[in-house]
């Protein structure tokens, strides 16, 4: 069996449910390729004592075949003329079956949920029934559900308002990897890369297990983004469609929010995405902005000292900024395209937003490596009054300090110019002027390698953290 890489904090919530004297219900949610299926099934394993996944774009007649083929398969005593006509039929021969097994836990698991639930199908009010009426009363269910397209997964069943309301017990929402889970996960299947190497592989691929697992030994980081997305079949050429589509339905509107903000990485308001997606502002667009944030994709933040309706969205997903930005309108494809690109303008443009975006990801290690893990903190962004200052990050801190990071990627240590240093004191000086903050600001550096001390960072740069930082959150 394949080693469980990372996923600590969820292996000790699953296991609980297993030792749980009572029946439990979880809920499972993360987007697609996340490695949810692949968790459950480890875990779990030998408790399993139905599984059935949900057919994509299949109707209620066929989502019922399948699920009495897989109840067939472990139950050779039911006959044909069993098959169910309806949700309910299908739920008392499960229930049925169940009633004659002998384990102290047995495990329930459908799997991608929103696929089961067609349309007028009444799946969802079997599966209240079955839950209300039997399973919630023994203390040897668990009943797992788990689905990709995660903003279903809560409105329909984390905060179902019906039958279901506030029956699930437990909740799982399944992030991708951090750095330290990707070290872990290539030392692990004995890919020898630096963390140069995987900071570059993460800059394109996120933490998704699915597109990690994509990754030969004895190639580089550069090779292999070559060969996933600019071969004539790469992984990542093919799937950027499939991604948003099989998560929403009319996705084209999701789609095209996602394409606004990869054309502003520093983020937009939400009069800045209905002016560029020309999205009305409304309900819909709340809808898929929710949507979008719930499932992994675009983060939100309230900038330094606004209010939330003044919010600042930004694409988070790192595959589909970097589809978007080198990817999509590639005419010419082939062997050596990434390796050509490394250095060029467009190129240095990308890494500072790409790994800008990956600190905002890791605030844990962050602070972790500034000594205030135990701190209560509030990170934000900023722009002053004359949109001419931009701070991409400010860790307001509950003892009295704010950290004013400088994001910087570079392929060497970082030396801070004079120029650098009149750039940056002129942010702390607006930001202060602007804000009559009374805490301490403290200019802070996050770079790949860290800084050389010179006449101009010496006394003034109060913390710098680096790449290995980032690694050790």
């Amino acid at each position: 069996m394949e080693a469980i890489v990372g996923r600590k904090e969820e292996q000790v919530i699953l296991n609980q449910l297993l030792e749980s004297e009572k029946s439990e219900f979880l809920a499972v949610y993360g987007r697609r390729r996340v490695g949810k299926t692949f968790l459950l099934r480890q875990v779990y394993n030998t408790h399993i004592a139905f599984q059935m996944t949900g057919i994509a774009r299949a109707n209620t007649s066929q989502q019922l075949a399948n699920f009495f083929s897989v109840l067939k398969e472990l139950d050779i005593g039911i006959n044909p003329v069993d098959r169910p006509k309806n949700w309910f039929d299908a739920f008392a021969l499960l229930r049925n079956y169940l009633q004659r097994l002998d384990a102290s836990k047995k495990v329930i698991f459908f799997d991608e949920l929103p696929w089961i639930d067609t349309p007028r199908s009444n799946f969802l009010s079997a599966l209240e029934h079955f839950w209300n009426s039997w399973a919630s009363g023994r203390s040897d269910i668990l009943l797992v559900v788990c689905g990709s397209a995660a903003s279903w997964m809560i409105n329909k069943v984390i905060n179902n308002r019906g039958g279901l309301y506030n029956r699930v017990t437990q909740r799982i929402r399944l992030l991708p990897f951090t750095l330290q889970e990707t070290e872990n996960y290539f030392q692990v299947h004995q890919i020898g890369l630096d963390r140069y190497q995987i900071l570059q592989l993460y800059m394109v691929l996120g933490g998704i297990p699915f597109y990690l697992s994509e990754i030969r030994p004895g190639y580089s980081a550069f090779q292999e983004i070559d060969r996933l997305a600019f071969a004539k079949h790469g992984l990542l050429k093919l799937e950027y469609d499939n991604l948003y589509r099989s998560l929403f339905n009319h996705a084209e509107k999701h789609v095209t929010i996602v394409e606004a903000l990869a054309s502003r990485p520093k983020g937009l308001g939400r009069e800045e995405i209905v002016r560029l997606s020309k999205i009305n502002d409304g309900g819909t667009l709340t809808t898929i902005l929710r949507e979008l944030e719930e499932s992994g994709f675009i983060s939100k933040s309230v900038p330094f000292g606004k209010k939330i309706r003044d919010s600042i969205f930004r694409l988070s997903d790192q595959y589909s900024l970097f589809y978007l930005k080198f990817i999509k309108d590639q005419k010419i494809t082939g062997e050596g395209m990434w390796l050509s690109r490394i250095d060029s303008p467009a190129w240095r443009a990308w890494s500072g937003y790409a790994y800008e975006s990956i600190c905002l990801q890791h605030i844990t290690a962050i602070k972790r490596k500034l000594g205030i893990n135990g701190v209560y903190t509030e990170e934000s962004s900023w722009v002053d009054k004359d949109r001419q200052v931009q701070i991409d990050l400010l860790i307001d801190r509950r003892d009295h300090v704010i950290n004013l990071c400088e994001v910087k990627f570079t392929q060497e240590p970082f030396i801070l110019t004079k120029g650098h240093k009149e750039e940056l004191e002129k942010k702390v000086f607006t930001f202060k002027n602007e804000t009559q903050t009374r805490k301490a600001v403290f200019p802070t550096l996050i770079t790949t390698f860290g800084s050389k001390d010179n006449i101009h960072s010496l006394g003034f740069i109060q913390n710098t953290i680096t790449m290995n930082d980032l690694f050790e959150g």
